[in-house]
């Protein structure tokens, strides 16, 4: 835990302090600004209260006492309900406003974590409870220069993986064929030789399954990859060692000579509508999804511009438009994020996404940009 830069951040919010609370590992938020292990067994309410200024707080259950043992701040202990209400209003009386891992009608609702029975406690000791969305997004989605480093590390041997995996396709439809799923596990083979990880296999899909943006090859549903088929390939990947950050991508190819009319037109619709959100990045990302209603597929286009990234490939940070999360935080300085425009009809899908790195006033597409679609 960095205990300075998080009451500086209360300060430059205007937070009296942060409480942080858990039982059941609920809230793994918690655990990882604090610094707290989460294998550890804990089935007891704990509170964690960083005011901007002063001593930090902490309560614990009795038989659970040496939980936040490695925290500063002073220790109280309760044993019945009664004990624990009288010695959080008391640690909270010095404050106004606290923020929690809440967010008003749940409309950040990876930050909104704290239950709602939690919330109405908090606020009848006369306390406001307001959103920690910004805080979190700073102690959980802002890299250092070491983790920057490791994005563009990743970048490197995923876009091998990619370029190779385009080739090994081709190779394998014209010397007695190959389907998604063993493709899926070709790529996870080029993984483990990159010294890459993932959290989620990556997602290989042809023709119709190209346009289910979360389609999953499984034996059962693998389908051949044929001359004449289109293919997409969405990969992420991260250094395998801790702390390092994902690195995210979706390209697209046609096996054999010439894909039709429509697959250049959905593809140029979308390379288009990437590159004008790239374009207007920070301040207006949702030129991407107005380019793509301009053309007529809006009720194609099914789901979020963008989402942010770190060591989690989907990581707390501010998403890239309005669409499934009404979210009003900050872009912030060495924060990274996807750009991923998509158009899915009935027969193929359409998505590219490349990976957008925002620094003190300037930001830069980390990886390489689609620009044709792949002849495989």
């Amino acid at each position: 835990m960095n205990l300075p830069a998080i009451q500086s951040a209360l300060e430059e919010q205007g937070f009296d302090a942060w409480l942080l609370c858990d039982h059941h590992h609920r809230d793994p938020i918690a655990y990882r600004v604090l610094g707290l292990p989460a294998a550890s067994m804990v089935t007891r309410r704990w509170f964690y209260v960083i005011p901007a200024k002063g001593e930090a707080a902490k309560l614990v259950h009795r038989i659970e006492a040496g939980h936040l043992d490695t925290l500063p701040g002073d220790k109280r202990q309760y044993s019945g309900w009664q004990e624990l209400e009288e010695n959080l209003k008391t640690m909270l009386a010095p404050y106004k406003t606290v923020a929690m891992q809440y967010s008003p009608n749940n409309r950040i609702f990876v930050i909104s974590l704290i239950d709602a029975g939690t919330i109405e406690l908090i606020r009848s000791f006369g306390t406001n409870v307001v959103s920690s969305g910004d805080l979190v997004a700073k102690f959980e989605s802002t890299l250092t220069e070491d983790q920057i480093a490791s994005h563009f590390e990743a970048r490197d041997a995923v876009d091998r993986v990619t370029a190779a995996a385009f080739q090994e396709i081709g190779r394998r439809v014209r010397n007695g064929g190959t389907h998604e799923y063993e493709m899926q596990r070709w790529i996870l083979e080029a993984f483990d030789r990159e010294g890459l990880k993932t959290d989620d296999a990556p997602i290989v899909g042809v023709n119709a399954h190209s346009g289910d943006p979360h389609y999953e090859p499984r034996p059962e549903t693998s389908k051949p990859i044929l001359v004449g088929d289109w293919v997409l390939l969405d990969i992420w990947g991260k250094m395998n060692r801790p702390n390092s950050v994902y690195y995210d991508i979706t390209w697209t190819g046609f096996v054999g000579v010439a894909p039709s009319d429509r697959h250049r037109q959905v593809f140029e619709v979308v390379t288009s509508a990437r590159d004008a959100a790239a374009a207007k990045v920070i301040s207006t990302v949702a030129a991407s999804r107005d380019f793509i209603n301009s053309k007529g597929f809006g009720e194609y286009f099914i789901h979020r511009t963008g989402h942010s990234i770190s060591s989690d490939i989907h990581s707390n940070g501010a998403n890239m438009d309005d669409l499934e999360v009404h979210d009003v935080r900050q872009i912030l300085p060495n924060s990274c994020f996807s750009i991923e425009p998509g158009v899915y009809l009935p027969e193929f899908g359409v998505r590219s996404e490349i990976n957008i790195l925002v620094r003190q006033g300037s930001a830069e597409v980390t990886g390489k940009i689609q620009r044709e679609i792949v002849m495989v």
